[in-house]
């Protein structure tokens, strides 16, 4: 039988998860982020062992990182018979994946600031009348 290495996650890695979560990314696209964010090229089923996900859950992630055009997918050969298997990895730096979800808090703290503001002016006008 073959041995194969599944990359597993460590410490680190589960805060990394907790806090892309914390910032409202999906659990599952967290676990996916923090598993391919070292680099690796991995096959879906890599990533199943590896971040806890089930393969649904990974197919939902994939689609997901696909829409945003993070991931680069490639057809391997499988080892023997059987079906090529697809190989993922990031294709965009996790700085910039970071970047996108840095603008979009500040855009959604900017909404919201915005709401207030409004309110205020309100709430204003309707005590002097």
């Amino acid at each position: 039988m073959k041995e194969s290495f599944v990359l597993r996650f460590d410490d680190k890695d589960l805060e990394v998860v907790e806090t892309l979560k914390s910032l409202g990314v999906p659990r599952k696209v967290s676990n996916m982020l923090a598993y391919l964010a070292s680099g690796v090229e991995a096959t879906s089923r890599d990533i199943e062992r590896g971040s806890d996900l089930r393969q649904p859950e990974v197919s939902i992630a994939l689609r997901t990182l696909r829409k945003h055009k993070w991931i680069e997918e490639k057809v391997t050969k499988s080892d023997g018979t059987g079906r090529p298997m697809k190989v993922y990895r990031l294709q965009t730096p996790i700085e910039e994946i970071l970047e996108y979800y840095e603008r979009e808090k500040l855009e959604e703290a900017n909404r919201a600031m915005q709401s207030i503001q409004k309110l205020k002016e309100l709430l204003t006008e309707a005590d002097s009348s």
